[in-house]
């Protein structure tokens, strides 16, 4: 593909308030030993090293499944389960040990590098692991002994941040350490959100083996609260079996003051730079509050509805309006924002004397006029309506007005206006008029 040189320039810089926002923050990023196996995991660890040259601090987890069992079977070593968990025998703990050993040395080795012409020159990555994590044995559950097994006590949170704000990168292997010696087989996934909560951290990352977690009509979940997400593991036959435990680690995570859990299928190549450094990412998104949001507008609001509306402004769709017109009449507004981006809004002007209220500057980001947000602030406008006791709605438009009779409106006058709507109407933009009767509530 050619370069294009106004497409990069456009992409970089609508990256950068992402830059700025992720800047000095803690990611905790947790990928299987599927990932290290595959001959393109050098090009996650690149990805790695960037995140590290913009200036996040990265807690790196890694797992070691594939590598323990190729060590068992490579010695005749059966895999024992109980409870769907491994059961880790004296033999598995030492493949265990081994396995994780290895790859921590093969990854250290990876963000070591830093040979020219490559992402990685200049990087100068220092790679800090250690006894972080302080482990307990799962002990006998349903009559099972559980062996090695074993289940995360405590994070060493304060020797972590220690590591991290000398410019280290921390990578943190799925082995614990008890305070007699013992040492136990844990999951990468309880180690990664057991640490994310240590650490406050500001990201969970978990890259998983499989796409991201898809409707029943094949389309995919870009965001869940937590709420939802415990309700899809509930509720949802279909959902893959390797994802619920990856959702319940990001639930968990949130739930313990984790800002946002990401779960990105890491097959897709960048996945973790799409998911940063563009809006709407390529993975499903967890987080304890809606990424998207509407909500009353503040003042805080005014330059973001001012930037939505400009453009429809210069068509004419919409009449011009003041930043100080904005500001006098933020109360009337509602917004949708996501991730910061004021992407829809809608005006609810009343006039009380008639029992009637105009619904103003209904507008959309182009980029998000689907998932019907344009009816989502129109029903939301009509309850406002409705709790202020005005009977109906009227609409002015030019270009919409076949829309708005979609959603229950129906011609009217001007005579149908409110007595002081009626003194400043604009003749000469000769809008159309719509009146919709509410239900009364």
């Amino acid at each position: 593909m050619e370069f294009q040189p106004s497409v990069f320039v456009r992409w970089f810089r609508d990256s950068s308030p992402y830059i700025h926002a992720h800047r000095g923050r803690v990611f905790v990023v947790s990928f299987g030993g599927e990932a290290v196996a595959d001959p393109l995991f050098p090009g996650l660890v690149h990805d790695f090293a960037l995140l590290h040259g913009l200036g996040v601090s990265l807690v790196l987890v890694h797992g070691a499944r594939p590598q323990v069992e190729a060590r068992l079977r490579a010695r005749g070593v059966e895999l024992h389960y109980g409870n769907g968990l491994r059961i880790t025998d004296d033999a598995a703990l030492q493949c265990v040990k081994e396995a994780a050993g290895t790859l921590r040395v093969e990854i250290e080795a990876l963000l070591s590098m830093g040979l020219a012409n490559s992402p990685m020159a200049g990087a100068k990555i220092r790679v800090a692991s250690g006894n972080f994590v302080t482990a307990k044995p799962l002990g006998v559950r349903g009559g099972i002994d559980f062996r090695h097994t074993g289940e995360v006590r405590r994070i060493d949170a304060d020797a972590m941040r220690a590591q991290l704000e000398r410019g280290n990168v921390v990578l943190v292997s799925p082995l614990g350490y008890s305070p007699t010696g013992e040492i136990f087989n844990l999951s990468a996934e309880d180690v990664a959100t057991a640490t994310a909560a240590a650490l406050q951290a500001d990201k969970l990352l978990l890259l998983t083996e499989q796409d991201c977690i898809q409707m029943q009509d094949g389309a995919a979940i870009r965001q869940l609260t937590t709420r939802e997400a415990d309700a899809l593991i509930q509720t949802e036959p279909t959902l893959d079996a390797e994802t619920i435990p990856h959702l319940k680690a990001a639930i968990s995570a949130c739930q313990a003051g984790v800002q946002r859990a990401h779960l990105l299928n890491r097959n897709i190549d960048g996945a973790i730079l799409l998911e940063l450094f563009t809006r709407d990412g390529v993975g499903t998104l967890i987080s304890s509050t809606p990424f998207e949001e509407l909500r009353q507008a503040t003042i805080n609001d005014v330059a973001g509805i001012l930037e939505l509306i400009e453009p429809l402004e210069e068509e004419g769709i919409l009449i011009e309006r003041s930043r100080e017109q904005l500001e006098a009449e933020i109360d009337d507004y509602t917004v949708i924002e996501r991730d910061g981006l004021i992407v829809g809004c809608a005006a609810l002007h009343p006039f009380p004397d008639a029992y009637r209220g105009e619904l103003a500057c209904l507008a959309l980001h182009p980029a998000y006029r689907g998932e019907k947000r344009g009816e989502r602030l129109l029903e939301h406008i009509e309850a406002r309506a409705q709790a202020s006791s005005l009977t109906a709605l009227f609409v002015l438009t030019t270009h919409a007005a076949h829309w708005f009779r979609e959603h229950g409106f129906e011609n009217a006058q001007i005579a149908d206006l409110p007595t002081q709507r009626q003194a400043v109407y604009n003749h000469l933009r000769n809008s159309k008029i719509l009146l919709k009767a509410l239900n009364a509530s």
